[in-house]
């Protein structure tokens, strides 16, 4: 599904990603895992075209996406913290996506629903509490039915029965054969969802594992015990 080559991507001095090679495929959720300035977000963003690399490849269904736009439409994106014109409501941001994605051929509104965003759509986003606009986020990226999805931090400032709505919906898409990357800290979180981890330091791959090798590689039954005791032992 996504094959990423030899990614290289500095800001300056500051070399970020150094030669990172990984494959990601379908019907799979990956956590991706690293301490602040590993490159998680640096990575995301070049999959999502929002910054190009210094050198390596990306290829979607084997094909090169540097340089091309129309492979966006298969992504569907949910960043940490969403950033919306603050005068606007909830129903004229849906309906502006909307109107920028007409010739999706799909429109899935089950978190609009499940959410009550429609009890809230006159609302203005600036006047809205972090978790909401997380569900406005959340509602967005799934919207288009895409084949895709890159979820940064999702259940980040979500009440515990907005998270797990959240995570059954993940476990939802990810049955109808959809890749789905989520970046996130909360191991118990990620123990629920993903297939895989991938851990990034200092810009390069640490390890990239099923679940069940990791606890069984350290012999642990807890995901955050088992990860810290792999990174203990690799220093």
């Amino acid at each position: 599904m996504i094959t990423i080559e030899n990614l290289r991507k500095s800001y300056g001095k500051l070399q970020v990603l150094k030669d990172v090679n990984v494959r990601f495929e379908t019907g799979r959720v990956v956590s991706i895992i690293g301490p602040n300035g590993s490159g998680k977000t640096t990575m995301s963003k070049c999959i999502l075209g929002m910054v190009l690399p210094d050198g390596g490849d990306i290829k979607i269904n084997g094909e090169s996406i540097l340089s091309q736009h129309a492979y966006r439409s298969q992504i569907g994106y949910m960043p940490q913290i969403g950033r919306y014109p603050e005068n606007m409501k909830i129903r004229q941001v849906i309906q502006m996506i909307r109107d920028i994605r007409r010739d999706a051929k799909e429109v899935d509104e089950e978190l609009i629903g499940l959410y009550g965003l429609k009890d809230m759509y006159e609302k203005r986003m600036g006047a809205l509490s972090g978790g909401t606009k997380q569900k406005v986020s959340a509602a967005l990226a799934f919207m288009f039915n895409p084949q895709i999805l890159i979820l940064d931090e999702p259940t980040a400032g979500l009440d515990p029965i907005s998270a797990e709505i959240l995570k059954c919906k993940i476990l939802k898409e990810k049955k109808k054969g959809k890749l789905i990357l989520i970046t996130s800290h909360i191991m118990s979180e990620v123990e629920e969802v993903a297939d895989e981890v991938l851990c990034l330091m200092d810009g390069q791959l640490k390890f990239h594992e099923t679940i069940a090798s990791i606890k069984a590689q350290a012999n642990e039954e807890r995901l955050s015990r088992a990860i810290a005791k792999i990174m203990n032992e690799e220093d």
